[in-house]
C-alpha cells in the first residue's frame, strides 16, 4: 500500500531532525548485541542508545548539544 503524501511529508520532517551514526561491529559481536537487545525486549537502536546514554552520564557528558554551538549541522 502506498504511503500518503501527508505521511511521507511528516516522515521527512521527522527524519530531518535525526542524525545518522553508523557502527560496524564484527559479525560475532553484532550478533551478541542483537541477542542482548532481543533478550531485554528492546529494539537494537534503543538498546545501543541506552548503552551510549548510560556511558555519557557516567562520564558527565551532556546528553544533548545544540548543533549550532558544536559547529555541526546534523551529521556527516
Amino acid at each position: 500500500m502506498p504511503v500518503s503524501e501527508t505521511k511521507r511529508r511528516n516522515n521527512d520532517k521527522y527524519n530531518a531532525k535525526c542524525d545518522r551514526i553508523t557502527v560496524w561491529p564484527k559479525k560475532a559481536k553484532g550478533a551478541a548485541i542483537r541477542a542482548a537487545a532481543k533478550e531485554n525486549g528492546e529494539s537494537l537502536q534503543g538498546y545501543i542508545l541506552a548503552a551510549v546514554y548510560a556511558r555519557m552520564e557516567q562520564e558527565g557528558q551532556p546528553l544533548e548539544i545544540d548543533p549550532v554551538e558544536s559547529g555541526e549541522e546534523g551529521g556527516l
